[in-house]
């Protein structure tokens, strides 16, 4: 199948499939003779782990090392498990980052009237740098 069929059965952009070839994710497509890429069932299984690794979050380094211990048919699975904890970590650090954003945004949307004055501790807080002291300006 050629590019475009590729990108509407894995749920690609055809752009993504180019680049996922060129970072090596993907194995080069074979091509035509007028050059086009033709896409084997067996791209597109890769191509549908590519985006199912890529919608839990992980990162296109960590894509490459799961499809090399998928690949590998001798691998141990406490490498994957230990690969999918390290990304559990990484979730739950940015969870309790995205945390704090929420509540100091909840935080200065309390502190603001939201009223006809122009004086407000949101763009107070921001123009300060996150200053404590602005949020209750």
């Amino acid at each position: 199948m050629n590019i475009g069929q590729a990108a509407r059965r894995s749920g690609l952009s055809a752009k993504m499939i180019r680049y996922y070839e060129s970072i090596g994710l993907l194995k080069a497509a074979h091509r035509t003779d007028s050059g086009y890429r033709l896409y084997s069932d067996a791209d597109l299984h890769t191509l549908a782990f590519i985006k199912r690794s890529r919608d839990l979050g992980f990162s296109l380094e960590e894509v490459g090392k799961l499809l090399t211990l998928w690949q590998d048919r001798q691998r141990a699975s406490a490498d994957v498990k230990a690969l999918a904890r390290q990304h559990i970590d990484e979730l739950n650090q940015k969870i309790r980052e995205l945390g704090e954003l929420r509540d100091t945004l909840q935080d200065l949307v309390e502190h603001c009237h939201g009223d006809h004055r122009p004086d407000c501790p949101i763009l107070k807080n921001l123009e300060s740098g996150g200053c404590a002291e602005s949020v209750r300006a």
